[in-house]
């Protein structure tokens, strides 16, 4: 089954505006996260839409534009730092997706949402496990989220904070990011919640 396959099961009478959902950036250390929701053509099918994490970044960017020109509607929200650290990931997160589904312009008649949990999101609604990499609607959502995620990361949290290499690891936790961040301490843009661990190892990550 393909990916369009996938995603006509659920086309009926009833359900002609078919929206996928997902998120960017829910599990690095710094920066927001993003969601986007995407509803396509019925009729479209494209198999290089995948999940965002099987596609090179030059892929994910050639993608961008033909999804944004061939979707239905389109919309892409961020929840930023501040209130990850004040509500929590799980919740942003269900705040950043929402977000995106209210700022389409047109309603869909259901959404698919990767991953396992919908709290707070519009009715009706289903979750995918995997969902990115067996619906096209959610791998279109996934691709955009994450080439917006990834620009924000190089044309803003870079050129603020340039010495912590946010364009290279996008926030992630990765072993030159936990060195920067324990010879220079967290910027305005690290999430306090997810760094206290790190910064308490500090000694033996450096």
């Amino acid at each position: 089954m393909t990916r369009a396959e996938f995603d006509q099961q659920f086309l009926n009478e009833n359900v002609r505006l078919l929206c996928g959902v997902d998120e960017a950036g829910r599990g690095p250390l710094a920066g927001a996260v993003f969601a986007a929701a995407v509803i396509l053509p019925e009729d479209f099918y494209m198999e290089e839409i995948n999940d965002s994490k099987a596609l090179t970044e030059k892929k994910r960017e050639a993608l961008f534009p033909v999804i944004c020109e061939k979707a239905l509607a389109y919309s892409i929200a961020r929840v930023n730092e501040d209130v990850i650290d004040e509500i929590n990931i799980l919740n942003a997160t269900m705040m950043a997706m929402r977000n995106a589904i209210e700022g389409l312009s047109v309603k869909p008649d259901m959404i698919l949402v990767d991953g396992n949990i919908s709290r707070n999101l519009p009715e009706p609604n289903l979750c995918v496990k995997k969902g990115d990499s067996l619906s096209q609607s959610i791998a279109a959502a996934s691709i955009l989220a994450k080439v917006v995620r990834d620009r924000y990361c190089k044309e803003e949290l870079a050129i603020e904070y340039p010495a912590y290499g946010f364009e290279k690891h996008k926030g992630y936790g990765s072993k030159k990011h936990c060195e920067l961040l324990c010879t220079l301490g967290p910027c305005k843009a690290h999430r306090k919640t997810f760094i206290g661990k790190i910064l308490a190892k500090g000694q033996e990550l450096c």
